[in-house]
């Protein structure tokens, strides 16, 4: 029967002639009793092949549409035609008729061919924008408050000192943080059912391959979108080195934020859709899916080698270790989705390049703190800018304690003022990389602040800028998690510091007046002292008093706090004193002419003129004399 069926084969006949010719055939020898069934069973697989064939070719020929356009019944009716012909290729074998296999094959490709279409213009025509707005919406922020300098010491240090008014501030961003629940559709749900059902007839037929291609082509494309929607741009290495500052942190704000959402929300987003679509074979989703996230990332990950190789400046720290942090969160999520070898190894090495980056940027500012050497003295003796930007800037560090420690770490060999930052140590416990780092720091600051001290001819007016500066210190450290971690030895040491500085203040300042309130050196009892001796002493004390006053009223004790107590401790050593010596010869002046030439001002009168001191506001006294009895 094998061989009637060749031999009528190799004739090309058409089919009713081959079959009158097989019935023929079978008249000659009841073996072939059976041929019927046979003739009966080839005609109806070469029917339904006829079928199918016309449907797929009927679509061909129609180029200005897609079945799934059109109608879902079309398109059910076309995936049926192919999965018919499927089936009967399938089960061909080498003997089977040339030509029909030939016919197989060929419809086979103009299915493909369509499909691939169809496949990529469904996922185009359904892809769902990144609502941005929604996402940042369903994100916390944390700010760290920040404001600006009014007073400039140089380009280094300008940017980050601080007025202490919270109404003029401005913030660090951190950036956001993204809740685990967080999930935004990358494709119209409905069509994944669609996108499923020709994938996986592309893979049945051995086009693997071309449906991959379609997939990432349009994923990729759709995820530079997202992107650009996140504000990503692209830009080469050199393209971000001429980048600047201001745009600049700009850009590391909105790359902070797309790492986070990219692989958090869309490389998530796009590891679902390819469990979905390719569920039926795992080396697919997978080569599909790191074939997607690769360019995306890989975008990403060339602007934070960009950042990690450029230029150090204090100003770019805190951006740098925000992206350092937010990689590192995110880079446990990716090694978990991507298996992509390249990308992971990327990764990691962007990640440790912002760490050293980091590293190297802080001990920049270190030396810069060390070698900041501006020889022009601030008015009035206040707080000098180089004070507020290192307390500032250690203020805001303090949030990346964690991150600095694991980075600073075996970083300590060659700190500045080891052995003050040794004494500043009084627990047993150890202390971290970063604590030892901010003492050190801190300890240049105070070195620094003694070497600008000296700027000032005027003693007294050296103890109020030390006093000024290190105060501000203790209270930058014991109002913030500074506190925390410097601890309570450390607060209480620069307090009596402060209070050492006020002590030698009193004493460059008023020892001279209080020497002239003595009764050393007038001749005598408070009953017969000499005049002469009295008037001299309350004329230099007159005297005294008001050149303090007229000085001392345009200092600036900017403190309220500091500042009374300040005006207390002056209070408590001279009004005392001068009451006592008032009351003990006054009575030998009054009783003279122009009494109220020498004897100007009662205590009470040198008290309320106390209260003018440092309001950085210069003052003149204008008091009545007395007249003569």
């Amino acid at each position: 029967m094998a061989t009637a069926q060749q031999i009528l084969k190799s004739l090309n006949a058409p089919k009713e002639v081959r079959e009158d010719m097989l019935l023929i055939f079978s008249s000659f020898d009841n073996r072939l009793s059976k041929i019927t069934d046979l003739i009966h069973s080839s005609s109806a697989l070469e029917d339904r092949f006829d079928s199918a064939e016309k449907v797929i070719l009927r679509y061909d020929s129609n180029s200005n549409s897609l079945p799934w356009e059109d109608s879902p019944e079309d398109a059910n009716e076309y995936l049926s035609a192919l999965d018919e012909i499927l089936q009967l290729f399938e089960s061909l074998t080498v003997e089977d008729d040339k030509d029909f296999v030939d016919r197989a094959d060929t419809a086979i490709q103009i299915a493909m061919s369509r499909l691939e279409d169809e496949f990529r213009h469904i996922l185009i025509r359904n892809t769902v924008p990144l609502d941005a707005d929604r996402l940042y919406g369903s994100i916390r922020r944390v700010s760290l408050s920040f404001v600006s300098n009014e007073g400039v010491i140089d380009d280094e240090f300008e940017s980050f000192a601080e007025v202490d008014n919270d109404s003029s501030g401005c913030f660090h961003d951190r950036g956001a943080s993204i809740g685990d629940d967080l999930f935004v559709d990358l494709i119209n749900p409905d069509a994944v059912v669609e996108l499923r059902e020709i994938a996986e007839r592309m893979i049945r037929s051995g086009y693997e391959k071309e449906c991959c291609q379609a997939y990432t082509s349009v994923r990729r494309e759709a995820l530079d979108e997202c992107l650009v929607i996140l504000g990503v741009e692209k830009l080469s290495i050199e393209d971000v080195q001429k980048v600047e500052w201001k745009d600049l942190d700009e850009k590391m704000k909105k790359w902070i934020q797309a790492v986070k959402i990219a692989v958090r929300v869309l490389l998530t987003g796009e590891k679902r859709l390819c469990d979905q679509i390719f569920n039926g074979s795992d080396s697919i989703k997978e080569i599909c899916f790191n074939e997607t996230a690769k360019w995306s990332m890989m975008q990403l990950l060339n602007f934070g080698e960009a950042v990690s190789i450029g230029n150090r400046s204090s100003e770019k720290l805190f951006r740098i270790l925000d992206m350092y942090d937010a990689l590192a969160d995110a880079l446990p999520n990716l090694q978990a989705m991507v298996t992509d070898e390249f990308v992971c190894s990327e990764a990691k090495g962007v990640l440790s390049g912002l760490g050293e980056a980091a590293r190297a940027t802080f001990s920049e500012f270190e030396k810069a703190v060390q070698g900041e050497t501006s020889r022009k003295p601030m008015q009035n003796g206040e707080i000098h800018p180089i004070t507020r930007y290192v307390m500032n800037y250690l203020k805001l560090l303090v949030v990346y304690i964690e991150t600095l420690d694991s980075l600073l770490e075996g970083n300590e060999d060659e700190l500045h003022g080891s052995d003050q930052v040794g004494q500043d140590n009084l627990q047993t416990e150890r202390v971290s990389p970063v604590t030892r780092h901010f003492q050190s720091l801190i300890s240049t600051l105070e070195s620094n602040l003694e070497e600008k001290s000296r700027l000032y001819e005027d003693a007294a007016m050296q103890h109020i800028f030390l006093m000024n500066n290190i105060w501000y210190v203790v209270q930058k450290v014991k109002d913030s998690e500074l506190g925390n971690l410097l601890g309570d030895h450390y607060v209480r040491k620069r307090r009596g510091l402060t209070r050492q500085y006020a002590t030698s203040y009193l004493r460059a300042s008023w020892s001279k007046s209080l020497s002239f309130l003595k009764d050393e050196g007038i001749g005598g009892s408070s009953n017969n002292a000499s005049k002469v001796a009295l008037k001299d002493r309350f004329k230099n004390f007159n005297a005294c008093f008001e050149d303090i006053y007229r000085v001392q009223t345009a200092w600036k004790v900017p403190d309220p706090q500091l500042r009374e107590e300040l005006r207390i401790s002056i209070s408590e050593k001279v009004i005392p004193a001068y009451r006592s010596f008032v009351g003990r010869f006054g009575s030998q002046l009054e009783s003279g002419r122009n009494a109220g030439k020498y004897i100007k001002y009662t205590p009470e009168d040198l008290e309320n003129y106390l209260l003018d001191l440092f309001e950085g506001s210069p003052g003149v006294l204008h008091h009545l004399r007395r007249k003569n009895s």
